[in-house]
């Protein structure tokens, strides 16, 4: 007898199954005891490899990750739970095993129900986000951290849309290269990436670079020139550091985005605007709302989806991972490394400069060295830091640092050679500021304190 006049869930199956084979990305379709029933021959050439004649019957789970458990018992997000806890489809971004290595993979899980309603089996469709990677890579976002996936999923998010993107985050954290990556996975991908200064223009250069201009338009313009706004028409204009937008700056921006037309300085039409708009800055921007430097209606008006840019201190796992990508972007000689004891100092700093720090701290200690490796020698000495770590051993007793200002008390100190211990701390703060000058984070941590603490401390020594 056929099954499928008996099953009608087989027969379902059955057609869900070479539907998908028509399918052009890769999709699988589980029970929900986790365990793969088939999949497509995109989903075979994509993920599983060598593997692919034994994928039936096996855990999503093992395949996937090599986990031992569920996703969601190893520390992940499991689309599978989620789904079959609320019946609807669900999507999570994860680090999926690969041919290739572990990549970053978007995953949409959609549960299929039997005929009483219930549901018996789920179809994941997965997509390799080629905007990241989890490996070192010549170019565009690396890391596998929490706080770099969480960042990733909402970029992925909001990218098929429309929507206004708002990166906040502090200075040189990627903000740019996050903003191309939105652009790369939009719609809008075949069109231009334009993006503007805002930090580096005056309040007439602004109009005149965002709007263009017209021949005879003030001194000096010869000759018609288009703006940036026509620049990027089909494309994404890309705003950083928008809260160094005057404020008469800002309602002609406003008036842009909401009539989605523009007229270039001197002339007299409405030109249709195209473009998807992503802003960033490291400022507050709700601070600055309510002090009056920035206008509330433009800060809804560009906020409709932010996205925090994490810090790298944040991200400390990722230093490796980071460090092996810059030295590949920037090396004059590829094919160096660093040393495990590079790594091993790189990942003991504090970045107040965050990812562009990093970057240009490599790039100084790769020129420094001349073999096939660059060691933490070259980054000590391309930090300032050849001299040893600041101790009280090193502070000569017999003549204490600090001027004979400092010294303060009474007379039976002086006479006796000793001063207050504030006056000492403040002396030896001095002293030991002069020997790290250029990394303040290093310092704390050779004097045991934390960073705000130091500065705080060097504040009130005068250093």
């Amino acid at each position: 007898m056929n099954s499928s006049k008996t099953d009608p869930m087989n027969a379902r199956l059955s057609e869900l199954l070479s539907y998908l084979e028509v399918l052009p990305g890769p999709r699988m379709v589980m029970d929900a005891d986790y365990r793969i029933v088939a999949a497509n021959a995109a989903y075979l050439r994509e993920f599983a490899g060598e593997d692919g004649d034994g994928l039936a019957g096996r855990h999503c789970y093992e395949v996937s990750h090599r986990f031992s458990v569920p996703c969601d018992q190893a520390g992940e997000s499991c689309p599978l739970k989620l789904s079959l806890a609320s019946g609807r489809p669900q999507r999570v971004l994860h680090l999926h095993h690969t041919p290739r290595g572990e990549e970053h993979v978007a995953v949409d899980t959609t549960p299929i129900r039997n005929a009483a309603g219930e549901i018996a089996y789920f179809v994941e469709s997965m997509q390799v986000l080629r905007q990241s990677s989890s490996r070192p890579a010549a170019q565009g976002l690396v890391g596998r951290a929490p706080a770099f996936v969480r960042m990733l999923e909402k970029v992925m998010r909001v990218a098929p849309s429309a929507a206004a993107v708002l990166l906040l985050g502090e200075t040189g954290t990627g903000k740019e290269l996050v903003a191309h990556a939105i652009h790369e996975a939009s719609k809008r991908e075949k069109g231009p990436f334009v993006p503007v200064d805002c930090a580096g223009m005056t309040e007439t250069l602004f109009e005149s670079e965002l709007f263009g201009y017209e021949k005879g338009a003030f001194t000096g313009a010869a000759q018609r020139k288009p703006g940036l706004v026509e620049a990027a028409a089909g494309g994404t204009l890309f705003l950083d550091e928008i809260g160094e937008l005057p404020l008469s700056q800002q309602v002609k921006l406003l008036r842009l985005l909401e009539s989605g037309s523009f007229r270039r300085v001197g002339g007299l039409d409405h030109l249709p605007a195209d473009f998807r708009l992503v802003c960033a800055t490291h400022q507050d921007l709700r601070a600055m709302v309510a002090a009056g430097s920035f206008r509330r209606d433009l800060y809804f008006r560009i906020n409709t989806f932010p996205i925090r840019t994490p810090a790298l201190h944040e991200r400390e796992e990722d230093i490796p991972l980071l460090a092996a990508s810059l030295l590949e972007r920037v090396d004059q000689r590829p094919g160096r490394c660093l040393t495990p004891a590079a790594l091993d100092w790189l990942q003991t700093r504090r970045y107040e400069g965050n990812i562009r720090e990093l970057r240009n701290l490599i790039e100084g200690a790769a020129l420094l060295a001349d073999g096939d490796t660059v060691d933490r020698a070259h980054l000590r000495e391309m930090a300032g830091e050849l001299a040893p770590t600041p101790s009280l051993a090193d502070w000569p007793s017999s003549a204490p640092p600090g001027d004979s200002d400092d010294t303060g008390g009474d007379e039976i100190f002086r006479s006796a050679g000793l001063q207050p211990l504030d006056a000492l701390e403040a002396g030896y703060l001095r002293w030991a500021h002069q020997r790290l000058p250029d990394d303040v984070g290093e310092l704390a941590r050779a004097l045991g304190i934390s960073p705000r603490t130091l500065y705080r401390k060097l504040r009130a020594a005068g250093a």
